[in-house]
C-alpha cells in the first residue's frame, strides 16, 4: 500500500461548529428600535389627531374638557369655515401662485445654473456664491425695500406681484441644487450636440433640462410647500380678500384677543388638505424624483 493509499484511508477531523450567533440581543435592540419609532410617530400625529377630532367638536363641548374625548360631533363648523375663507376662491389663487412660481423657478433657475455648473471663471463662483449668500437672507429683512420696489413697479395686490416674489425668494435655492448637478453632466453630451449642430440654447433644452428631471421633482416639491404655507407676502403684499391665498384666509381665524378651535382647527384643516391630496396622487412620482436626485 502507497503512501496515498495510506492518507486517504485516514479519517480527517470534522471542521468544529461555526459559533452560535448572538440573535437575542439583537432582536431585543430590533424591538428597543420599533417601540422608539413608534413613539416618535405617536409624538408627531398626537397634534394632527387633536386638531382633526377638535375640529368636529362644539364649543361648549371644548370649554367643558379641551383635551377629552368628544360627546358630539358636528359639521357645522368646516360649512362656517368654508363660507368665511371662501375656499373655492382662495384654493384656486393658491393653486395658480404655486403653479406658475413652481414653473418661473424650475426654468430661470435650471437656465441659470447651466453657466455656473460649466464655466470656472471667478466671476461665475462669485456670483455662484451670492445666490448661496442668499438662502440666509430672511424674507424679513428684506420685506420693507420689497414692498416699496413692488409699490414702484405698481405691483401690489397682484397676482403676478406675487409670483415675482416666489420667484426670487425661491431661486437661491433653485441655483443651490441645479448647479451641484449640472456638475456631475458628462460633458461628452453637449459636445456631440455640438457636433451635431445645436446651439446653447437648444443643447440646454434638449439635453441638459430633461436630464434635470430627478432634482426638479425634489425642487418643485420644496417649492410648493414653501408658497402654499407663505402667510408674509400674501398678508404683506395684497389687501383684496379675493385674490388672498387660502393659508392667509385662515390666518384671519387667528385673533390676537380671542382664539375659537371651532374656526381655526377647520381652516387650518382646509387650506392644507388641497396639498395633502395632491401630493397624495403624485406621491410615487415625489418619491422617485426625490430618489434619483439622490442617486446622482
Amino acid at each position: 500500500m502507497t503512501d496515498t493509499d495510506l492518507t486517504s484511508t485516514v479519517t480527517r477531523p470534522a471542521a468544529p461548529p461555526p459559533p452560535a450567533v448572538a440573535v437575542r440581543p439583537r432582536r431585543r435592540r430590533g424591538v428597543v428600535v420599533d417601540c422608539l419609532l413608534v413613539l416618535v410617530a405617536l409624538a408627531f400625529i398626537t397634534p394632527f389627531l387633536f386638531t382633526l377630532v377638535a375640529s368636529f367638536r362644539t364649543s361648549g363641548d371644548i370649554a367643558r374638557n379641551p383635551l377629552g374625548l368628544p360627546h358630539h360631533l358636528t359639521i357645522a363648523n368646516y360649512r362656517t369655515s368654508i363660507d368665511q375663507i371662501r375656499y373655492g376662491s382662495s384654493v384656486l389663487n393658491t393653486l395658480l401662485l404655486t403653479l406658475a412660481s413652481c414653473v418661473a423657478v424650475s426654468i430661470i433657475g435650471a437656465a441659470a445654473s447651466y453657466p455656473l455648473g460649466r464655466l470656472t471663471s471667478h466671476l461665475s463662483s462669485m456670483v455662484y456664491r451670492l445666490f448661496v449668500i442668499g438662502l440666509t437672507i430672511p424674507i424679513f429683512v428684506i420685506i420693507a425695500p420689497l414692498y416699496l420696489l413692488m409699490r414702484d413697479l405698481h405691483l401690489l395686490d397682484s397676482r403676478i406681484g406675487l409670483v415675482i416674489i416666489y420667484t426670487a425668494l425661491n431661486l437661491p435655492v433653485s441655483v443651490f441644487f441645479y448647479t451641484s448637478f449640472v456638475r456631475q453632466i458628462p460633458v461628452q453630451l453637449e459636445e456631440a450636440a455640438a457636433l451635431d449642430g445645436c446651439g446653447p440654447l437648444r443643447t440646454f433644452f434638449s439635453i441638459v433640462f430633461p436630464l434635470l428631471r430627478p432634482i426638479t421633482g425634489t425642487l418643485l416639491t420644496f417649492v410648493s410647500l414653501q408658497v402654499w404655507n407663505n402667510l408674509v407676502v400674501p398678508l404683506v403684499f395684497l389687501q383684496d380678500a379675493s385674490k388672498s391665498t387660502v393659508m392667509a384666509n385662515a390666518y384671519s381665524f387667528a385673533d390676537p384677543h380671542t382664539l375659537q378651535p371651532t374656526q381655526l382647527f377647520p381652516a387650518a384643516l382646509l387650506g392644507a388638505l388641497p396639498l395633502f391630496l395632491l401630493f397624495l396622487v403624485f406621491q410615487r412620482q415625489v418619491v422617485e424624483g426625490m430618489t434619483q436626485g439622490a442617486v446622482k
